[in-house]
């Protein structure tokens, strides 16, 4: 291997030093930008992390202030002890959570709660009348044992609901196809596909809401 004279090694050690510390700083530079543009993307302007909401939860006003990406489903069951929503899979594949935004369904996991601003939101528990009498439809999953375990099961009523409301039950196999996003993992198919069917003719000629 070739020597290196004296000159020659102090300036390779310069340009060491010189790229070292070229890269130290790019470095530097690269981790404040990725700390500036975390604090940006997390926490957005200082003092705008939180937002004021307002909306009815089955007929009553509520103003809360609200984490920017908190779900419907958390803050009804986390805050308003509104519970009968349930969390399944927090996915939007189960339809346990279903409530109902401005008469018609959504899976409250995958609703932003901001979203529902100045939104009326109507949830299992508000579905009885002010004397207490079931709806229509809970009345036909009692009487047809549409249930096993129950976890899903106001999730199914609130689905039911709106799949009658919006004219998807006028057959067997219409009522399965818009009942499909909400899954009973006891199999309870054939009583709920029975509540429906009855619970729609009670509907329509009450012209029940």
């Amino acid at each position: 291997m070739a020597e290196i004279d004296d000159s020659a090694a102090e300036g390779l050690s310069n340009f060491t030093l010189k790229r070292r510390t070229f890269m130290l700083g790019v470095a530097s530079a690269g981790a404040a930008t990725s700390v500036a543009g975390c604090a940006v993307a997390v926490g957005g302007n200082p003092g705008t992390s939180a937002t004021d909401t307002r909306f009815r939860v089955n007929g009553k006003q509520h103003s809360l202030t609200l984490e920017p990406r908190a779900s419907l489903l958390d803050v009804l069951r986390d805050q308003l002890q509104l519970t009968g929503a349930k969390k399944g899979c927090d996915h939007g594949q189960c339809g346990a959570c279903t409530v109902h935004v401005d008469g018609r369904r959504v899976a409250s996991c995958l609703t932003l709660a901001v979203k529902v601003h100045n939104k009326s939101v109507t949830t299992i528990e508000g579905i009885e009348t002010r004397t207490g009498q079931l709806h229509p439809m809970q009345q036909a999953f009692i009487k047809h044992d549409a249930l096993q375990c129950g976890y899903c099961t106001p999730g199914q009523i609130m689905a039911a609901i709106a799949c009658v409301k919006e004219g998807h039950a006028t057959s067997d196999e219409q009522i399965r196809e818009y009942m499909s996003g909400n899954i009973c993992r006891c199999g309870a198919y054939a009583g709920i596909l029975a509540a429906i069917r009855e619970a729609a003719l009670e509907m329509r000629s009450r012209s029940h809401a």
